[in-house]
């Protein structure tokens, strides 16, 4: 395999399609190594296969808002890979969302999924609608709307879609009220993220973050570290740093720093309850800034402009949106001597940022590693629903404690240098990438 010819044909196919071409390079440079010693992946072409996505479904979706206005956004789903098991991904609603982003997460997911130990392939989908200042009667409309043209390419041994990025319980419920009106199925597996009163896990609103801080324990104490009194920034205030946070407070550590589109709050004495509780308050608002909460906690201060990477701290834990932790954002962060950095967002780091954090020799970790307890609790969900059971919180947490240490063990053996020193991204791939390329040459060419 060579990347520059994969990646000159990629980038010619498919011009502009600037997040996707990235992660498609940084997995082709991971594998190429260990690629190359496999002649019979070369000969079924594996790479080239991998790389496109199975089918993409591009369609209108037109709803009417409060004033009685007719409104149309996009919507899309990408069925990335089904090598290992039926589609899975999340639906994002964002105003940013596009086919290259979607395509990266696509991609992206059928590598994180593969590390769960879980038959799920990967898939993505969402729209270019922005829940910001929705009423709750709009955002029912659209996910109605949404799900309309959606529901006839999914189900719960076809493609099982779950929360992103401004889909969260609320929305989940929504759609699949629709989707159980237009199907006249009752079959709870087609969504995961639901709500505990119809088919929903407990642990899985925790899961993404949960999920990652059981990692940076492991990736820690393989490092002979602890997250015990460590200071810890962390980006956005939604259900993923919520999440996050939550678990790092029960952990030990000290969380310090959340933020918003609109700045950073730094929070010096760390969580309490009634903070993490206001978190999710301001999630729900739909307003998308984080400013109140200092208004709210005085022990907290705002700071507009600013991101959480300005804050001195010793752990760094991106968990709100791709490429939202950039090279200078890496300096800043290495220059005020935090020691570790985990990707709990998808992609949340830029080239340049990974380059510097590894050039340093600090810990660091991908976010298809990291953050991949939310999907794998989401497989866990998949499971119940099929056996019409549900499991305790704490049957839940013990499965997703043992897959998160299962996918830390999978990137230390593949990642661990010669030096020592474990390169977490390349181990991810590897181990990702390995799983999904024999299973497409075992099932032929298809």
């Amino acid at each position: 395999m060579k990347v520059k010819t994969i990646m000159a044909d990629l980038e010619r196919k498919h011009p502009g399609e600037s997040e996707y071409l990235q992660a498609v390079q940084e997995v082709l440079e991971s594998i190429e190594e260990v690629y190359n010693c496999h002649p019979e992946f070369e000969k079924a072409k594996i790479v080239e296969r991998m790389v496109e996505p199975d089918r993409i479904f591009t369609f209108r979706v037109t709803w009417v808002d409060d004033r009685g206005e007719i409104q149309t956004n996009i919507g899309y789903r990408i069925q990335f890979n089904s090598a290992i098991g039926p589609y899975k991904g999340g639906i994002r609603f964002h105003k940013a969302v596009n086919v290259s982003m979607l395509k990266f997460l696509g991609f992206e997911q059928t590598f994180k999924n593969a590390l769960t130990t879980l038959p799920m392939g990967g898939a993505k989908g969402g729209s270019d609608f922005d829940p910001v200042g929705k009423s709750d009667a709009e955002i029912m409309r659209f996910c109605q709307a949404f799900m309309w043209e959606l529901w006839n390419n999914i189900g719960p041994d076809t493609d099982v879609p779950a929360g992103d990025v401004g889909v969260g319980g609320r929305e989940i419920g929504y759609m699949y009220g629709m989707y159980k009106k237009l199907a006249r199925e009752y079959n709870t597996g087609v969504l995961t993220g639901k709500g505990m009163n119809w088919g929903g896990s407990l642990i899985r609103p925790e899961a993404t973050g949960f999920g990652a801080l059981y990692f940076v324990e492991h990736m820690l104490a393989k490092a002979g570290k602890s997250i015990k009194g460590a200071t810890v920034a962390i980006s956005g205030f939604g259900n993923v740093a919520w999440g996050a946070a939550t678990k790092a407070t029960e952990l030990g550590a000290k969380v310090i720093a959340i933020s918003g589109p609109d700045g950073v709050v730094y929070n010096p004495e760390g969580m309490t309850q009634e903070k993490l509780d206001y978190m999710l308050t301001l999630r729900a608002s739909n307003q998308n800034i984080v400013a109140p909460f200092a208004t709210k906690f005085p022990d907290a201060t705002f700071i507009p402009g600013k991101k959480a990477w300005s804050i001195k701290c010793d752990i760094a834990l991106p968990c709100a949106f791709q490429n939202e932790l950039n090279g200078d954002d890496a300096a800043e962060l290495l220059a005020n001597g935090t020691w570790c950095a985990a990707e709990v967002s998808n992609m949340g780091c830029t080239p340049e940022a990974i380059a510097a954090f590894q050039s340093a020799g600090i810990l660091f970790a991908p976010g298809k590693a990291v953050n991949a307890g939310g999907v794998a609790t989401s497989g866990l969900e998949m499971t119940q629903n099929a056996m019409h059971i549900s499991w305790s919180a704490a049957e839940v947490d013990s499965k997703l404690h043992y897959i998160m240490e299962s996918i830390h063990a999978a990137c230390v053996k593949y990642g661990t240098q010669p030096d020592g020193y474990v390169n977490y991204v390349k181990g991810a791939n590897i181990a990702g990438f390995m799983k999904v390329a024999q299973a497409m040459l075992e099932q032929g060419i298809v």
